[in-house]
């Protein structure tokens, strides 16, 4: 069974926060605990489950009224490549055009930018590099 919804309890908030470690921050050489930032106290998180098995996380920011951004969007290795990344950006964009917002904007790294295109995202600009290594892109998808 696949899901998509928030953590619900402390063990599910520890899987949650250690997946996006593993995935995000530990390799590009960073310590634990940067894989969180003042955000989390506002942002709403997503987690995938599949059957009981957290596999993916995301957090959704609001920007203004209408436009939220997606952060920490991650599937772990093993699932990649299957179909579960799609389901929880549908999830994320499910969540935001119920709550109102009708644009998502993101900062993709570059390796995602195909993944996020094939989703209907479109590549504004070049961005940033994170801790000066990974280079990203600023894309945007108009919610309808």
């Amino acid at each position: 069974m696949i899901e998509v919804r928030s953590p619900k309890n402390e063990k599910e908030w520890e899987e949650y926060y250690l997946l996006r470690y593993e995935l995000l921050r530990k390799p590009l050489g960073q310590p634990r605990g940067s894989e969180k930032n003042k955000g989390d106290a506002t942002g709403k998180h997503f987690a995938l489950f599949l059957d009981n098995q957290l596999i993916g996380v995301s957090r959704l920011d609001t920007i203004d009224s209408s436009i939220s951004q997606i952060r920490f969007f991650a599937v772990s290795k093993q699932h990649q490549g299957k179909g579960f990344g799609k389901q929880l950006l549908t999830g994320v964009e499910e969540w935001a055009m119920k709550n109102g917002y009708s644009k998502i904007i993101l900062q993709a790294r570059e390796n995602a930018v195909k993944f996020y295109e094939r989703n209907g995202y479109q590549s504004k600009e070049k961005t940033h590099l994170l801790f000066g290594k990974v280079q990203h892109y600023l894309m945007e998808k108009e919610l309808f």
